[in-house]
């Protein structure tokens, strides 16, 4: 296998990694209370409700407000709204302290390019978009899902995929195919496999293209022992669904 390509990348969907948690809520409802003999009825007319009131409850009208600045400016693809879970398939790359140090090179160069770019807190490899699952889907989907991909077997990937590229298609073939069961939005055409490292807001291809990712590899290339470094052995497939997280190994 040969030392894994950097590669630059704009995505809509990939790193929303933005949770949608069902909350349940109730709201009190004024009780109808009995009109004493004499009691001059009340007007059907609403009573205006008081601004202080108004906006002691902000939101829950049109669902909570999406602040950005929380999320590092990130904006969700998708409201968020009660009883709707983001969603994702994808299989972990625990990094060891190596490539924390490779990364640690690394990103302070593509920062003279982007400044803005901000490093990973974890690392993974994607099989799906995020898409949304009401709640009572998320059981019957991760059974599908496990049975769908309990024969595959495990194999090594580096930062872009350089070997093992038509086992992960097949991987996401069969992922595709419980998305379609319940009419959810399937994989990218013609996918290419990666695990990202860093991430910033807007669209930086131009200024990460060419020379700056040229030298990146070259660091790279450079960094000892990088091609079995590069190398991740995915042992198991996650799903990850608002705060849950499920697990299937590959055998």
């Amino acid at each position: 296998m040969s030392t894994a390509p950097l590669v630059g990348y704009s995505s809509s969907g990939s790193e929303d990694e933005a949770e949608a948690e069902a909350k349940a809520g109730t709201r009190a409802q004024p009780g109808a209370r009995g009109r004493s003999r004499g009691q001059s009825p009340l007007s059907s007319q609403r009573l205006p409700v008081p601004e202080s009131v108004l906006h002691m409850f902000p939101g829950t009208e049109e669902g909570p407000a999406d602040d950005s600045a929380k999320h590092g400016g990130r904006v969700r693809t998708f409201p968020h709204e009660r009883g709707n879970w983001a969603t994702h398939v994808y299989i972990p790359y625990e990094a060891r302290e190596e490539f924390l140090d490779l990364l640690d090179i690394l990103l302070p160069h593509a920062q003279t390019y982007v400044p803005r770019l901000v490093r990973m807190e974890a690392f993974h490899l994607s099989l799906s978009q995020s898409v949304v699952l009401r709640h009572h889907w998320i059981l019957p989907f991760v059974q599908v899902l496990k049975d769908r991909v309990a024969s595959f077997q495990r194999t090594f990937v580096g930062l872009e995929v350089t070997s093992g590229h038509a086992q992960f298609l097949d991987l996401v073939s069969e992922v595709d195919k419980v998305m379609e069961e319940f009419d959810l939005t399937t994989f990218y055409q013609d996918p290419s496999f990666h695990v990202s490292l860093a991430w910033c807001v807007g669209d930086a291809r131009l200024q990460l293209e060419g020379r700056c990712l040229q030298e990146l590899q070259e660091i790279v290339d450079a960094f000892e022992d990088s091609e079995m470094l590069l190398r991740m052995h995915a042992e198991q497939i996650r799903c990850k669904s608002g705060n849950k997280f499920f697990s299937m190994p590959l055998k």
